[in-house]
């Protein structure tokens, strides 16, 4: 029974290898040497018949390699691209936000001597100065067109889907959105630039004009300046002789006012003398007066309101019998001595009053300030109008002495001049403030002619 069972089994096995040769549908497993790839490129024995790759199968495999080299070497590309699009967005985007904020800043400035202020520079750190920053966009400018245009040089392609014979890959030219984008944003970024630039032209113009005309007003102030010196020259220039002029203040105000350059020494006595011509019918003011730290009042002549011409001596005061207040011209002369504060007081040469115990015993201080015109309620300044003097003035001159009646008289009848030897009457030792005027004047001829 077994042997009949083998028997069948054997029988079946010899038909079905020999179906398997007849059909050529036997397979082989044989082993892979380390290292070697798998797949159909193994060259192994099969039976008798041994297998290789072709030159196909080798050319096929370069191929790919070059492709994906290609598509790397493409990947680089495209972002570099894509960052140098970012940028000129950016510098787009600066642009705009600098025009909004230069338009914002000149509708700001306003009046002839006005400065431009600008908000952020979108290019970097532009220039102040117009021509700078015209040189400066006109470089970046040209810095963009040279980089778009080695951009199209490049001629860079995206990978195509055909093969040359050679195993070469045929690629694409740059895509044409791209291009368009870049040359639309670069001809957005050029227009923005060129309106900022015709704007610095304007107002670089603007800037030149303001400055022509500051300078053209500035000339002129000079011009007359210096005009109105010549006129000073040559009005001083016309006194015959230094002491021939007078000093005229025809209206009651606290800033008409002359001031005598030179102080005053420590006097233990004075006289001054002066020719004055009132236009006040009553209450001519304050001729002369010299105040010294501590005491406004040291020497006062003035007539206030009704009251008659009064002397102040240190505040002291001593009335004096005078009258000038007719319109003509008159010779005055005061003379004080702190012994006993003796006073005198003279009109046209003549002796009209006397008096003591004005200040007796009390020097005259030294460093103090001599007005003409106006009463001192400190030392050189705070005049009232109510005590100015209105009129005109002359030969305003002080001794330390007592001068002798025979002296005064020969000054006022012009037979004889003395300047004095404390305060002598020169041009140069008397200046005018506040619209006083200084004019030539002969004052004995003058007053020849009046009589």
């Amino acid at each position: 029974m077994l042997a009949s069972v083998f028997a069948v089994l054997y029988l079946v096995a010899v038909r079905t290898v020999r179906a398997q040769d007849a059909s050529g549908g036997r397979f082989v497993c044989n082993a892979i040497p380390p290292g070697a790839e798998p797949g159909c490129g193994y060259g192994g024995t099969v039976g008798n018949r041994v297998q290789s790759s072709s030159p196909v199968e080798d050319e096929l495999r370069s191929t790919i390699l070059q492709l994906r080299e290609t598509i790397l070497q493409q990947k680089e590309t495209i972002i570099s691209q894509q960052g140098t699009i970012k940028e000129l967005n950016s510098k787009l985007a600066r642009c705009e936000a600098a025009a909004d904020e230069v338009s914002q800043s000149r509708s700001r400035v306003q009046g002839s001597s006005r400065r431009k202020e600008y908000g952020k520079n979108t290019m970097g750190d532009l220039p102040r100065d117009p021509g700078e920053t015209i040189d400066q966009l006109g470089k970046t400018m040209q810095s963009l067109k040279g980089r778009l245009e080695s951009l199209e040089q490049q001629q860079l392609r995206l990978p195509g889907a055909n093969v040359s014979a050679g195993g070469v890959v045929a690629l694409a030219p740059l895509p044409a959105e791209l291009r368009d984008l870049l040359r639309q944003r670069l001809g957005a970024l050029e227009s923005q630039l060129l309106r900022k630039v015709a704007e610095l032209e304007e107002e670089k113009s603007q800037l030149y004009n303001e400055t022509a005309a500051h300078r053209q007003r500035t000339e002129s102030t000079l011009n007359s300046l210096l005009e109105r010196i010549a006129e000073l020259e040559r009005s001083n220039n016309a006194f015959k002789s230094p002491e021939d002029f007078k000093v005229s203040l025809p209206l009651r105000t606290n800033y008409l006012y002359g001031r005598i350059k030179k102080s005053l020494p420590e006097m233990y006595a004075f006289t001054v003398c002066m020719w004055l011509k009132s236009s006040a019918s009553s209450g001519i003011g304050t001729p002369f007066s010299y105040g010294v730290p501590g005491q406004a009042n040291e020497i006062v002549l003035i007539e206030w309101g009704n009251n008659p011409i009064e002397l102040l001596v240190n505040d002291k005061v001593a009335q004096l019998p005078l009258s000038i207040s007719d319109g003509r011209w008159h010779h005055i002369c005061i003379t004080w001595t702190t012994r006993d504060g003796f006073w005198e007081a003279y009109q046209d040469g003549e002796r009209l009053g006397t008096g003591d115990n004005l200040a007796p015993w009390h020097p005259i201080k030294p460093g103090g300030v001599i007005i003409l015109g106006q009463e001192q309620d400190i030392v050189g300044g705070r005049f009232d109008a109510t005590q100015a003097f209105v009129g005109e003035l002359s030969q305003f001159n002080m001794w330390d002495r007592v001068l002798r009646p025979v002296d005064i008289m020969g000054m006022a009848n012009c037979s004889a001049y003395m300047p004095g030897n404390v305060v002598p009457w020169v041009d140069g030792n008397v200046e005018v403030l506040g619209g006083a005027t200084k004019a030539a004047l002969e004052i004995c001829e003058d007053r020849a002619f009046e009589s």
